[in-house]
């Protein structure tokens, strides 16, 4: 069987004035997705976030929603009540991001026997 051979790749493949290397938002933080699922139906008091978020501590939480409040995701909403109430709640930009969400967890719900079955066997083999 003949190969063909590629292209190598260019030095400047990469634009180098893109301003995002990197996943823009979001995808790099581990409770990111979750947080989001839990504010899909709308917006969520902090306490009512930490029961679905079991495993997740406070602090982890509030700088993950911030992180989301920075990259325009999320909105923080304050209520001069006593006790005091604040809710975090998806901007059009967050619930953009959720069809996306959707395409790849369908395709995790797809693929994942075989993901796992291609870890098992790297493992098995080095």
């Amino acid at each position: 069987m003949t190969q063909t051979a590629l292209e190598p790749l260019p030095q400047d493949f990469f634009d180098p004035d893109c301003p995002v290397q990197t996943l823009p938002v979001l995808g790099g933080k581990k409770w990111t997705w979750k947080i989001m699922r839990c504010l899909e139906e709308g917006p969520r008091r902090f306490s009512e976030l930490r029961v679905p978020l079991a495993g997740i501590t406070p602090k982890v939480l509030a700088e993950s929603l911030r992180a989301m409040e920075h990259d325009g995701a999320v909105t923080r909403t304050e209520y001069a009540e006593n006790p005091p109430r604040v809710e975090y709640g998806l901007t059009p930009l967050g619930r953009s991001l959720l069809g996306p969400m959707d395409a790849v967890c369908a395709w995790s719900r797809e693929n994942l026997r075989s993901l796992l079955e291609a870890r098992e066997a790297y493992e098995r083999e080095h």
